[in-house]
């Protein structure tokens, strides 16, 4: 683990880095609360943002009882004046940067918080990362706790399957919410997920992705009430 300054004053977690198996680094903030064993998010962003866009939703979750990751995807750009290092370092060594492209990035943020974190880890996703956290539940059903899909939808194919084919393996708890008219989008992948599941759709037209819990965007108090709803039941 590699610590870094702490530059925005603002910014309450510490900057820590890990690497993929397929040898990129990946940059992440972490979180933590005063309680040790508390369960772990693992924070992941939409397109063409950064872990950045989680410096004001992860406190509110400390304050709730979870220590969060939140991680710079290969596919991304900045957020919140946060650049993506991680799509930085990706660039420079050619690698591709596709949505599809980010799995080796949470999956090796699953490990490093389930290793250096807590047992306890629940998965975080925000549009393209949201469509992923379907494809990773899958595949890690025995160390996903639960997931939180922040629109999602069928943005990519994994190996070739669509998502809701995922969403069909997976065995957690799953939360799914977005804008008021993006419910066609997720519907599919909803509906194919058997394990215990909600979702939730504001009664404004509502926002893409995880800024819908921003401060600045209206109506964020009442997608804060129904994350603290699912995450109290975990």
């Amino acid at each position: 683990m590699v610590a870094c300054a702490q530059v925005d004053p603002n910014f309450f977690g510490q900057e820590v880095r890990f690497t993929t198996t397929d040898n990129l680094e990946i940059s992440a903030d972490m979180y933590l609360t005063e309680n040790e064993d508390d369960p772990v998010i693992v924070l992941c962003h939409q397109a063409g943002f950064s872990r950045g866009a989680y410096r004001e939703i992860a406190p509110k979750l400390n304050a709730l009882g979870f220590h969060c990751l939140a991680i710079d995807q290969r596919s991304g750009k900045t957020a919140q004046g946060v650049e993506n290092e991680t799509h930085k370092r990706a660039k420079e060594s050619g690698m591709a940067t596709a949505y599809a492209d980010a799995v080796p990035d949470i999956d090796a943020a699953i490990k490093y918080a389930y290793e250096e974190i807590s047992n306890d880890v629940i998965l975080w996703g925000s549009s393209y990362s949201a469509a992923l956290t379907f494809y990773l539940g899958a595949t890690h059903n025995d160390d996903i706790k639960a997931i939180l899909a922040f629109s999602p939808g069928e943005y990519m194919k994994v190996k070739g399957k669509n998502i809701e084919e995922y969403a069909a393996l997976v065995t957690c708890p799953v939360f799914v919410t977005s804008a008021k008219n993006e419910q066609k989008q997720w519907q599919g992948i909803y509906d194919a997920v058997q394990s215990e599941k909600e979702f939730f759709l504001p009664k404004t037209k509502g926002f893409h992705g995880s800024k819908c819990l921003w401060k600045l965007s209206p109506g964020h108090e009442e997608y804060w009430r129904a994350v603290g709803k699912f995450l109290k039941l975990l």
